[in-house]
């Protein structure tokens, strides 16, 4: 029997690919300034808003962003438990491990 330890390999490969795709990139990129909605977000980078959706769908599933209702619409921002950033450089906190983008 393996030893299990702190590091967990399925959810930190989870991790890793919600945020190595270069559109989720972007937008993590954008929400280093705070909260904003699809319909900006989607200007910012340049995507379709259906595409915006569907990556902030995928960057929630692995917990790196929250969103939360106001009114009609859905603001998005970085969850501040797993991301933080210094400048460019992002930090990410994988389970048991870090990921230093920048």
């Amino acid at each position: 029997m393996a030893k299990k330890d702190h590091f967990d390999v399925d959810k930190c490969s989870a991790r890793l690919k919600a945020v190595s795709d270069s559109d989720r990139l972007r937008l993590i990129y954008q929400l280093r300034d705070g909260k904003k909605n699809v319909t900006t977000l989607a200007d910012a980078i340049g995507c379709e808003i259906v595409n915006v959706s569907h990556h902030l769908g995928v960057l929630r599933a692995a917990n790196v962003v929250k969103s939360e209702k106001v009114g009609r619409f859905v603001f998005y921002t970085l969850n501040p438990d797993l991301v933080s950033h210094e400048g460019q450089t992002l930090h990410f906190q994988l389970h048991g491990g870090k990921l230093v983008i920048g």
